[in-house]
């Protein structure tokens, strides 16, 4: 099903848990242009697409298109939860086509890191040169989403997420 422009402005909307007043205010347009907006009566102006997009937690492509969001975020700090609440997930894709998944509470690994633990997710070493503590200060400053995608020139990818 194809969303309207319209329908992706009031589902991000209510996933950013603001009101159409909320929205209009902090736009400086009324709350009637932000319904009619919602209800494809109209669309906002194109210089009030950036805010709007950066209001609503998305990128304007994705306002637009219904395309995904950004695979990173970086949240505020009253947003970001607490390692125990994360889980790290590791997927290694071989180019001889052996697929590897992981997924790990992060409150282990930052354990596992504490008490001298390494992984090696492949045979190649630049793959083994990413820096896990380096992902945990990421998180740290709020980052989640995809954090790390490497690609070997042998083939092998190793994607990174947290979430």
């Amino acid at each position: 099903m194809n969303q309207t422009l319209g329908n992706r402005i009031a589902e991000k909307r209510r996933a950013a848990g603001l009101k159409q007043d909320e929205v209009a205010e902090r736009l400086g347009v009324s709350p009637q242009a932000v319904s009619k907006w919602e209800n494809d009566i109209s669309a906002p102006d194109i210089s009030l697409l950036p805010p709007l997009a950066a209001l609503l937690g998305c990128t304007v492509d994705a306002l637009l298109t219904g395309e995904k969001s950004p695979e990173v975020k970086l949240l505020p700090a009253e947003q970001r939860k607490s390692h125990d609440e994360l889980m790290l997930r590791i997927l290694v894709n071989s180019a001889d086509g052996e697929k590897v998944k992981v997924n790990l509470p992060l409150s282990l690994v930052k354990m596992g890191i504490s008490l001298g633990m390494t992984a090696q997710l492949t045979n190649n070493d630049a793959m083994n040169k990413i820096d896990v503590e380096q992902i945990l200060a990421l998180v740290d400053q709020g980052l989640v989403g995809k954090l790390v995608e490497v690609e070997s020139g042998d083939g092998d990818t190793v994607e990174i997420w947290v979430e």
